[in-house]
């Protein structure tokens, strides 16, 4: 079985981003696929590369880094939602005229036509808010 996942809790404000993590890595363990995640609303803080979290506790950035570098998962962060936040890539801080930036592969910016679009490849798309 396919799934996608959209995540819209913040990190370390939400139960969401672990609950989905920690979903996302039993559905491979159990030999399915997590086809991408999408990252929505406050979720978008996820993708954010000046998290700092004590070492500790578990930088939610860094593992969904490793769960796509480990199976290939899409990480596609809603554009709208994240240029609201001050979430944004390298091409995006130009264009708004800001000198820095805070979002790097393999984040990428996406519109809600691709969350649109995982929805309609995967067999489940479950929400984590």
């Amino acid at each position: 079985m396919e799934y996608g996942l959209l995540v819209m809790g913040a990190p370390y404000v939400s139960a969401a981003p672990h609950s989905a993590l920690r979903f996302a890595q039993a559905v491979v363990k159990k030999g399915h696929r997590v086809s991408g995640i999408f990252f929505y609303q406050d979720g978008i803080h996820n993708a954010s590369k000046l998290m700092a979290p004590p070492q500790d506790e578990l930088n939610m950035r860094n593992a969904w880094i490793e769960l796509h570098e480990q199976h290939g998962v899409a990480l596609d962060v809603c554009i709208a939602a994240a240029l609201r936040r001050g979430v944004m890539d390298e091409a995006e801080a130009k264009r708004h005229g800001q000198e820095n930036f805070n979002l790097e592969s393999p984040f990428e910016l996406t519109g809600l036509g691709q969350l649109l679009a995982l929805q309609q490849r995967c067999d489940r798309l479950i929400t984590f808010a």
